[in-house]
This record gives C-alpha cells, sequence and structure tokens, in this order.
C-alpha cells in the first residue's frame, strides 16, 4: 500500500476511502474510542474565535468538520475533497442538517486548489498530510489561499512520545484497529491495516518539528501544537503572517 501511496497518493486516496462513507464518521469514533469528536472540538476552537465570514474546510470528507464549522460561527463554509463518494455522502448529511445555504462542498485537489490567493478568513484540514506528494508544498498551497492575519487548524493521528503509551497505541493500532472490519466490512479491514504503518511511517519523515517548520516557511507565525489523548491525536495551528498582506 505505501508504494501506491507513493507514487499516486490522489488515486490511493480515493480508492482507500471510496467504499466508506456511510460509515466513515461511526467508525471514527468507536476506533478512536470517542477522542474524535474531542479532536475536531480542539481544532475548530483554534479557528472561529475570530468570527471569520469564510472558512475553506480541506479534506472534509462526509462534511463532518463543515458541519461543526457552520453551527460554530457565522461563516460561509466551503469544504473540499477528492474522493467523490466521500462527498456524496457529505452533501447528503448537509441537506439533512438544513446547512444547504451555508456549506458548499466541491470536488478538489488540496495540493492545487481552485481559489485565488487571500481568499479565505480561515481554514481547517484534517487527516491530510499523509496522503499528498509534499507536505510542506502542500501547507504553502492552504497558506497561500488564506487571508494575511487569517488562522489555520489542522488535525491529524500522532504517536504518543511516551514509551508505555507509545507501546499500547502501536498495539492497537497493529491488532485492534483492522478489527473494525467487524463494523465496517473489508473495506475497513484494509483502511485499518493500513493507518498503523503509514503513521509510524510517515512521523519517521516528517517529525513534528518538521511540519513546524514548514508551517513556518509557508508564511505562518505563531504555531503551536497540542498532543491529544496521550499523543495519539496532534492539533496544530497558526496565523498567516501580516507581512503577507
Amino acid at each position: 500500500m505505501e508504494t501506491q501511496l507513493a507514487t499516486d497518493p490522489n488515486r490511493f486516496t480515493q480508492d482507500l476511502f471510496d467504499g466508506l462513507p456511510r460509515r466513515y464518521d461511526r467508525l471514527a469514533e468507536v476506533l478512536s474510542f470517542g477522542q474524535n469528536a474531542r479532536w475536531r472540538r480542539a481544532m475548530v476552537d483554534r479557528v472561529v474565535g475570530d468570527e471569520p465570514h469564510s472558512v475553506l474546510d480541506v479534506a472534509t470528507g462526509t462534511a463532518g468538520v463543515a458541519l461543526q464549522l457552520a453551527e460554530r460561527s457565522n461563516a460561509a463554509v466551503t469544504g473540499i475533497d477528492l474522493t467523490p463518494a466521500m462527498l456524496r455522502e457529505g452533501r447528503a448529511r448537509v441537506r439533512t442538517s438544513g446547512a444547504s445555504t451555508r456549506i458548499a462542498l466541491v470536488a478538489g485537489n488540496a495540493e492545487v486548489l481552485p481559489f485565488p490567493d487571500a481568499s479565505f478568513d480561515a481554514l481547517t484540514f484534517t487527516y491530510l498530510l499523509r496522503y499528498v506528494h509534499d507536505p510542506a508544498a502542500t501547507v504553502r498551497e492552504l497558506a497561500r489561499v488564506l487571508k494575511p492575519g487569517a488562522p489555520m487548524a489542522s488535525l491529524d493521528f500522532a504517536v504518543p512520545t511516551n514509551p508505555l503509551w507509545r507501546w499500547s497505541w502501536w498495539c492497537y493500532t497493529r491488532l485492534l484497529l483492522p478489527v473494525g472490519g467487524l463494523l465496517g466490512g473489508a473495506d475497513w479491514v484494509r483502511v485499518g491495516r493500513f493507518l498503523g504503518p503509514n503513521i509510524t511511517g510517515f512521523y519517521e519523515r516528517h517529525p513534528v518539528s518538521t511540519i513546524v517548520r514548514a508551517w513556518e516557511n509557508a508564511g505562518m507565525v505563531g504555531v503551536g501544537t497540542r498532543a491529544m489523548s496521550l499523543g495519539g491525536g496532534l492539533v496544530m495551528w497558526g496565523t498567516k503572517s501580516e507581512a503577507e498582506r
């Protein structure tokens, strides 16, 4: 799987998640022991305080974060994702919620966003950088569409630094995640087997300090990180430099 991800990450990501949309959010909550919602709230906290008028949610998936952004702000929310099946489920959820006038979901690639420079007052992205060719270049592209002074926040899985929790995390990701197939079927077995090695490999190649530096090199200031749930999740945030004006 890692070889296919390295050679064609966009196609790989579409194939990996194509069969999961209807079960994605339920499985994410169950298999993160209910922590995914808490992580999302912590990320959204970092961008709604400035009362943005427009927010871009990248890798929006089934629109879970986009819906929370609409609930917690008065912003017009644009969600973008690479996988058509996830977007179809996201659009259904947006219609059911009655938020269709506030949320627009579009298909697109985070590595080449279809928006002009300085288009948005805030930006969020979740579980993204492990699936792109060049994480640093992708962060630069995300920062490009932010207005000067606008906040950006992200969420991803992480590897605990404490040896005891790291061992427990390894057992969980290698042994328990694939058992999610009992809930999600063969598609989730595939994802469950992939996630643990993928997360470990990503942070071996791109330590958190390297990701922070990529944000700073993209023109973000005040970059901060928060380890969540004993280090199993990572929320990161920063503000686009006013010097970009």
